[in-house]
């Protein structure tokens, strides 16, 4: 310690020989512990003696803990050297940002796959989906499959479908064709936007049954994305005023509402990634995956009254001819109580 400030409190000796630290942050880490004067512990705000040894060591910034590797439970349906298929749970972020620098998928797989993956950018993954969106996902294991993976998804030849429940009744089918980029009046989120500033946006749809939650109608469809954009599939059903059921931002687009809480306490967006189908990057054949419905949106549909007269066609896979199922087993690393481009 410069002899200078000898006879000074800690806090502020340290705020002039770590500038790069806050004032607040030091007084932390002096409080616990953090910081020793001569190899003993010390408090705020005695003075520092003549000579004094100081010893810092800083917690770590939840920004740096961002892409440090953490044993994140992850759901693997599909696993090989090239790429990894990931069924991610609702309330999982996939990426690390302000809010959420740790726990994410990416901190799942920079342990898993240790330096493979963190010499990858972004740990190889690819796309990504909603906090508060489930299913499927792919990561890349290498550079090339990475490449391959995000030229498939320029060109359009990666499918993906999605379950969703809506309110109102919506058309037997049809293509939402409306392009999407940043609300002007609320940079937070998206909308559409017949501007320079958005991007092309498709969106097709099947309504596969339709029920009445309390004098309001419901539609259970399925939606397969022709693109990616951010929040595309919530944006693009809000557009059409038939807003995702539990959509705490775009769901009030709709002026006529069932004002009940939904069943269950059902609070996210009643949204499911549930089919993904791509070339394989290494054999170059067309390979699928399937993620059923997890348990909530399930409980769901009951409660909603779906599939009373005959069973929702949930699983109908047209246009999905190989699936990988998962086998027996595969679910018992998984554990619940472990437990954003995002296009969905």
């Amino acid at each position: 310690m410069p002899d200078e400030l000898a006879g000074e409190r800690l806090d502020k000796v340290l705020a002039k020989v770590f500038p790069e630290f806050s004032r607040s942050r030091l007084q932390g880490w002096i409080e616990e512990g953090r910081v020793l004067v001569d190899g003993a512990g010390a408090k705020v705000r005695q003075p520092v003696p003549l000579g004094a040894t100081i010893t810092l060591v800083p917690d770590l910034l939840p920004e740096q803990l961002a892409f440090a590797p953490e044993p994140v439970p992850l759901h693997i349906v599909y696993e090989d050297e090239t790429l990894v298929v990931i069924n991610k749970p609702a309330g999982m972020v996939v990426h690390p940002a302000a809010g959420n620098w740790s726990g994410t998928l990416l901190n799942g797989l920079l342990h898993r796959y240790g330096d493979a993956a963190a010499g990858l950018p972004r740990a190889g993954i690819v796309h990504r989906l909603d906090k508060e969106t489930s299913g499927l996902m792919v990561v890349a294991r290498t550079l090339e499959a990475q490449t391959d993976l995000v030229r498939q998804l320029q060109a359009r030849t990666v499918k993906r479908r999605y379950v969703a429940f809506v309110w109102g009744n919506m058309p037997d089918e049809g293509t939402i064709d409306a392009p999407i980029g940043r609300d002007p009046r609320e940079r937070t989120r998206m909308a559409v936007v017949k501007t320079a500033s958005g991007k092309p946006a498709r969106t097709h749809f099947r309504t596969i049954d339709r029920t009445t939650w309390h004098g309001q109608p419901v539609s259970a469809i399925h939606c397969d994305l022709e693109t990616g954009r951010t929040h595309q599939i919530r944006v693009h059903c809000a557009h059409i005023q038939h807003p995702l059921l539990g959509d705490p931002v775009y769901g009030h687009a709709r002026g006529k509402r069932s004002v009940k809480p939904l069943p269950n306490d059902f609070a996210r967006q009643a949204l499911h990634a549930w089919r993904l189908g791509l070339i394989h990057p290494a054999t170059g054949k067309e390979v699928h995956w399937r993620a059923d419905v997890p348990e909530d949106i399930a409980a769901l549909a009951a409660e909603l009254g779906f599939g009373q007269d005959e069973e929702v066609e949930f699983d109908e896979d047209e246009g999905f001819v190989e699936v990988y199922e998962m086998g027996e087993g595969e679910e018992d690393d998984w554990d619940d109580e472990e437990s954003e481009d995002d296009e969905a």
